[in-house]
């Protein structure tokens, strides 16, 4: 594709590439955030089904190693390493324990994270502070630390489970929204950066599903009809399978909910207004 400067001389040609399809996974390293519950785990428990071998990250130890026992019990490859992914100075640490067991991480899938549902005024700053910190910087900590080796070698997908959410916000949601559309306005932005680095970038954006993301205060404070929409994690790790098989840059599972923002860009305030009667408690 030729592009041309203001003064109409010539800026070179830019080879625009598609992603990589990815449906090979043995021999592939990868490391994977919030591991140890819900989308996180399933994900592992696919990944080393596959042929990877694992990294196991988040804060609870022991229910790391189960999942870790887990895959070795079915013969795959699996190393826990316990880190608070809010912590800048434990996450370089846990790159590189990673990295010296591995020699490389091929996928980098970004999972960690946690949310609420109170409104915003009632909702404690110091909170709020928190689920950003996790969610969005969490992700961009661990980027940090594993993007350089893969534009090295000219290989990796990064993977980040971002959320609905963080494409069309909803009342009570004000942290949690905002620390999802921080992390999509990255992803999206990095995806344009790796263009011709052989990096791979998805981001995933699921529904409401159940898993113990949603605590009982959440659960109880959630609308029936939301409750009601919930579906299981393992829908969601097949349409992450599905997507890296097909090069994919992005995913929404349940795949209708995608339609909404085409709705948002083209009739916003019937949206806002169809949102605001899913999300009307009974």
């Amino acid at each position: 594709m030729a592009l041309q400067n203001r003064d109409g001389t010539d800026r070179g040609n830019i080879e625009v590439t598609e992603q990589s399809k990815l449906t090979k996974y043995n021999g592939l390293t990868a490391l994977v955030t919030g591991a140890s519950s819900g989308i996180g785990r399933q994900l592992a428990l696919r990944l080393a089904k596959e042929g990877a071998r694992v990294a196991l990250v988040a804060r609870r130890e022991s229910e790391l190693e189960a999942v870790a026992a887990e895959i070795r019990a079915g013969s795959g490859e699996a190393i826990a390493l316990p880190c608070d992914v809010a912590d800048a100075s434990q996450v370089e640490a846990t790159a590189r324990l990673a990295l010296e067991k591995f020699g490389s991480i091929d996928m980098l899938v970004n999972n960690a994270g946690y949310g609420g549902q109170r409104k915003f005024l009632d909702w404690d700053v110091k909170d709020m502070e928190a689920i950003m910190q996790v969610n969005y910087f969490g992700t961009v900590y661990f980027t940090k630390a594993l993007l350089p080796q893969m534009v090295e070698r000219n290989r990796g997908w990064l993977v980040f489970i971002s959320s609905v959410s963080g494409r069309i916000a909803s009342p009570e949601k004000t942290a949690y929204a905002a620390s999802k559309f921080a992390m999509t306005g990255f992803a999206e932005a990095l995806s344009l950066e790796m263009e011709n680095t052989g990096v791979n970038l998805l981001t995933v954006y699921p529904g409401v599903i159940d898993t113990p993301f949603h605590t009982a205060h959440m659960l109880e404070n959630m609308p029936k009809k939301t409750q009601g929409s919930m579906v299981s994690p393992d829908g969601v790790v097949d349409a992450v399978f599905e997507a890296l098989a097909k090069g994919k840059r992005e995913v929404t599972h349940p795949s209708g909910i995608a339609a909404g923002y085409v709705v948002r860009a083209l009739a916003p305030e019937f949206l806002r207004n169809q949102v605001l009667k899913a999300t009307k408690k009974d």
